[in-house]
C-alpha cells in the first residue's frame, strides 16, 4: 500500500506532467478548477493532495483517469516556481513621488527667480506649484495604488484650488473658502462610500 507522503509525490509528478503537456500555467489550471495558483503550487510540490472531487475534475480536464493521476509513472522532481505573468519591476515609490514633487518646485522656483531678475516678484507662482504638486501626488498615489491617505490628498488639492483662486483674483474674495467647506465634506463622504451587503450580486470567491 502506498504511503501518504509517496502518494503526494506521485500525484504531484503527474499533475506537473499533465499540466505541462496541456500547455497551462499554474494560474490557468487553478482558474479552471476554481482554485488559486498557490494551491496548485502546493499540490505540485507534494505538500498537499487535491480532494476526490478536484481529482475527478482534473482527470476530466487532462483526459485521463483519477487512477492514472494517483499511480506512479516516473520519478518526482520539485517544480520550478513560476514567476507571475505580470511581474512588474520594483521601484522605490517614495523616491519616484519625491522626484516628481521636487521637480515641480524646482521649476516653480526657477520661474520665480527668472521673473525676479526681470524685475517682477510674482509670489503666486508658489500657489500654482502647490496645486500642481498636490495634483501630481494624487495621480501617483492612484497609479501606485496607495489609497490609504488619498482622501486627505484630494481634500488638500480641492482646498489648494480655492487658495489659488484667492491669490490670483485681485479682489481677494475670502468668501471662496465658504464654498470650500461643503466641497471638502463632499470629498470625504465620497471617499467613504461603502457598498452594503446584498446590494450587488455575490461573486464566487476562489478557494486557496
Amino acid at each position: 500500500m502506498i504511503e501518504l507522503t509517496e502518494l503526494k509525490l506521485v500525484t504531484a509528478s503527474n499533475i506537473i506532467n499533465q499540466r505541462t503537456k496541456a500547455g497551462m500555467t499554474q494560474a490557468e489550471l487553478g482558474a479552471k478548477l476554481n482554485y488559486s495558483d498557490k494551491s496548485v503550487s502546493k499540490w505540485e510540490r507534494g505538500e498537499a493532495i487535491p480532494d476526490a472531487y478536484v481529482l475527478s475534475e482534473m482527470a476530466e480536464l487532462f483526459g485521463v483517469t483519477v487512477d492514472y493521476l494517483l499511480s506512479s509513472h516516473d520519478s518526482w522532481e520539485p517544480p520550478k516556481e513560476e514567476k507571475p505573468e505580470e511581474e512588474a519591476p520594483k521601484y522605490s515609490v517614495d523616491i519616484i513621488i519625491a522626484i516628481a514633487i521636487l521637480g515641480i518646485w524646482t521649476m516653480s522656483l526657477t520661474a520665480f527667480v527668472v521673473l525676479w531678475l526681470l524685475g517682477t516678484l510674482w509670489w503666486p507662482v508658489f500657489a500654482v506649484a502647490l496645486t500642481v504638486s498636490l495634483l501630481t501626488y494624487m495621480v501617483l498615489l492612484c497609479v501606485f495604488k496607495r489609497t490609504k491617505y488619498l482622501q486627505f490628498v484630494i481634500a488638500a488639492f480641492v482646498l489648494s484650488i480655492f487658495f489659488l483662486l484667492y491669490v490670483l483674483l485681485p479682489q481677494k474674495p475670502w468668501q471662496l473658502f465658504l464654498i470650500a467647506i461643503p466641497a471638502l465634506i463632499i470629498v470625504f463622504l465620497s471617499c467613504n462610500i461603502r457598498i452594503k451587503p446584498g446590494t450587488l450580486p455575490r461573486l464566487h470567491r476562489k478557494k486557496e
